[in-house]
Parts: structure tokens; sequence; C-alpha cells
């Protein structure tokens, strides 16, 4: 009411659920947690108007209306139309990214009328406009899809992420991170696994049994004779007696 504006149907029906959403989430190193992830989208409370106020207390001190660089480029092909800083346009503040920057609401048609129409946008230290997603909904996933990682809204300027940050997203969202990679070479992120090699059977040669060699027919011939000679020598002495 005090900015004459409706809140989009999405974000309305997000904060009837919950006053504001914060999660983060920690690392371990060297068996101390450190601070990494962090998922934020501001209370209603906090749902600050940008542009309206002075940046210092001091009479006359400039605004972030009077920052505003008009020889920006306006919506020229598929880019679209930047926000401004002045009545032109309503600015919110969704999420304070840690300093990094800001993610806002933008009512970017706020004459005579306020328009519902909505966009979300991420305004950069430098404060450059950098388009985001058109719907609430949108923005939700991206913020979890990319894990809270830090300077993650980064990845949408035309200047990427800082180094160190790569790094964290080399860990933790490898694809996210390297999506020209990705296009051009399709299969670079595949796992290629072949199911004919996993899924093999085994044969198992079969266990030939040693047979015992077979004498020859002479020797067994021999042996008969001598076993036959003894058993005649035992007779005769046998009758002598």
């Amino acid at each position: 009411q005090k900015n004459s504006c409706v809140l989009p149907e999405d974000l309305k029906n997000f904060y009837l659920m919950t006053d504001g959403f914060q999660m983060t989430w920690s690392v371990k190193t060297d068996d101390t947690p450190m601070p990494l992830g962090s998922m934020v989208i501001n209370s209603v409370s906090k749902l600050c108007r940008l542009g309206g106020s002075s940046m210092y207390a001091l009479p006359n001190a400039p605004t972030l209306a009077d920052l505003e660089d008009d020889t920006d480029e306006e919506g020229n092909g598929d880019k679209p139309e930047k926000p401004h800083f002045d009545s032109r346009s309503l600015i919110f503040e969704l999420d304070p990214c840690n300093g990094n920057g800001k993610v806002c609401l933008v009512y970017k048609h706020a004459e005579p009328v306020v328009s519902p129409d909505t966009e979300i946008w991420f305004l950069d230290r430098a404060l450059y406009w950098h388009f985001l997603t058109k719907t609430f909904t949108a923005y939700y996933r991206l913020l979890i899809t990319h894990l809270g990682l830090p300077q993650w809204q980064y990845a949408f300027t035309s200047y990427g992420v800082s180094p160190q940050a790569k790094q964290w997203f080399n860990m933790y969202k490898p694809i996210t991170i390297n999506t020209a990679l990705l296009s051009e070479e399709a299969d670079s992120f595949v796992n290629k696994l072949d199911p004919n090699k996993v899924f093999k059977s085994k044969n198992k040669t079969p266990v030939l049994k040693k047979k015992l060699p077979s004498q020859p027919p002479g020797s067994q011939k021999s042996h008969t004779s001598m076993t036959s000679a003894k058993t005649s020598s035992l007779a005769g002495n046998s009758s002598r007696k």
C-alpha cells in the first residue's frame, strides 16, 4: 500500500507460506567448519525500496537516481529494457548477496500507474543491471540449483564469477560453470558405461580330472607270471613237507 503496487502472485503465495527464507551451509576444512553457501529471500519487513533515499546522511547527498547513467542502451533486440533508479521504476531488494550485489524485484513501468508485471534483476557493485528471470518462481529455482554458492549471480553477467568462486563451482557445480564446454562436447559429462562389459558373464573352464597312467600290457603279463610262479613254488614246498 505504501508504494501503490501489488506483489506478483507467486511471490505473494511464497510470503503466505513463510515470511522470508534463509539457509546457509558449510564445508569442513582441517576439521573446521567454513560457511560457504547462502540462500536468502528477505522478509516482507526487509523488502526495502532502492533509489528513493540518499546513500549518505548528508544534506543534498546524491541518490542512486543521480548516479544513473542515461547513456545506457535500452532494450535493443533480445536485451530487455534495464530498470531505472528514478520514478520510472520501483525496485525492491530480495537478497543482499553478502555484499556482492543485490537481487531485486523490479516493477519497470511505474508511471503513470504501477504495472503488475515484474522481473528479477541483479545489481552488481558497479551499479550495472543484469537480467535474471521474468518470475520469482524461476529465480527461486535458480537459487536452489546454484546451491547459494558465493557470487553465483555473476554467472549471468558478461564478466562471470571470480576465480575463487569458480573453484567452488568446479567442486560442487561443474556442469553449471562449464556450460560452454557442455554445448560444444555433448559427451563430456556423460558417464560412458558399457553394460556388456560390466555384466559380462565369466565362462568357467571345466576342471579336468587327472587319470592315472595305464600300465602297458607286457608289464601286466610279467606281473601275472611272477605271481603264478610264486604260488607254484609255495605249493611244491608244502608237498615236500
